[in-house]
């Protein structure tokens, strides 16, 4: 009799431990890791709704185990101050632009020269292939789950370019980087935030503008220019990231570490391709609206990027007094550019 008791016993406490400490997976759906995600896209947009699928192919992966909210339109951080928000915990996860904190990314501004890049896919392959391979500790603080580029940055006027002729004196709305190529290219840069280009090119204070073609529609510049020269040659991207806190990384179990990372180089591809899938629709914006497309001739192209490789040699030169390998970063994206395109 005293046996059965014990045995009863032991039954009865090993079912309320499985109760109370169940299988791991069972607290993890009772108890999930939630993280947060700062963007400052505004919902609608196409990297918004990328980024929200991210999140939920995340929480699908692991049973419910993490969950991600989502704060669009830099709610919880805005642009410039998303990346010192993730190191420092405000977010656990942001996207934003690298060139939002210039200086802080030396070697990675490899991404915004103009090297002749022509679509969104080739941009973010390539960024992502230039860190697997160079690993730059300027990302030592956080955890990048991946890099992207947007399409061409490129040329879009009130009145027709053919030549560098054409261009020398107009007034190009542009910041960052695409000031240079303006000036290199013989145009007259002026600075300006994307919100206030619309009413610029309406009213002519400036002549137009530069930006991937999504702008065409997704800013509504369509409206307001004519034309849209594919000055490829002298083309430019723009670097974008996607970190995570790194304390907040490494405080994750490894297996759901390991789909984050699954689900990190998926989205690579279906980053680039988003980028595309919005230069086609404002593309097509524009020519609904009865403007042109100028494709540069061959000749042509070859001047203007001759024209824009001081900007490559600079910054060359700028990477060797830091001592870093900028000759080799360049001379490596070139050459994938080459296989890619």
């Amino acid at each position: 009799m005293k046996k059965r008791y014990l045995v009863c016993s032991a039954l009865v406490a090993a079912f309320i431990g499985i109760l109370l400490f169940g299988p791991t997976h069972e607290v993890q759906a009772a108890d999930p890791i939630k993280l947060n995600y700062s963007i400052f896209f505004p919902a609608p947009h196409k990297n918004t709704v990328l980024a929200t699928e991210w999140a939920q192919e995340i929480e699908k992966r692991t049973n419910g185990a993490v969950k991600i909210t989502m704060f669009p339109g830099g709610t919880l951080t805005p642009a410039d101050k998303c990346y010192d928000g993730v190191v420092k915990g405000i977010s656990d996860i942001g996207f934003s632009v690298l060139a939002y904190t210039r200086g802080k990314f030396p070697l990675t501004e490899v991404s915004d020269l103009p090297l002749g890049i022509k679509s969104g896919v080739v941009a973010t392959r390539v960024i992502n292939e230039y860190y697997k391979k160079f690993k730059p500790n300027e990302f030592d603080e956080v955890k990048v789950m991946y890099l992207h580029g947007h399409g061409p940055g490129i040329l879009h006027t009130k009145k027709p370019v053919n030549t560098l002729d054409d261009l020398k004196g107009m007034k190009i709305r542009c910041t960052g980087m695409a000031a240079k190529i303006v000036t290199a290219l013989g145009g007259v840069p002026v600075a300006m935030p994307m919100g206030e280009t619309y009413d610029a090119l309406s009213r002519g204070v400036v002549d137009g503008s530069m930006a991937p073609q999504e702008a065409l529609q997704g800013w509504k510049w369509g409206e307001v220019v004519k034309f849209t020269i594919e000055n490829f040659g002298s083309s430019y991207s723009t670097g974008f990231f996607v970190v995570m806190n790194k304390d907040k990384w490494n405080s994750l179990p490894p297996d759901v570490q390991k789909v984050i990372e699954t689900v990190n180089v998926e989205w690579i591809e279906k980053t680039g391709k988003g980028w595309d899938e919005i230069d086609k629709e404002g593309k097509q914006f524009t020519l609904s609206k009865g403007n042109q497309i100028i494709a540069l001739s061959k000749e042509e192209d070859a001047k203007w990027a001759k024209m824009v490789q001081p900007i490559l040699d600079e910054y060359v030169a700028n990477m060797k007094a830091k001592n870093l390998p900028g000759e080799e970063v360049v001379k490596f994206y070139l050459e994938e550019l080459k296989k890619l395109q």
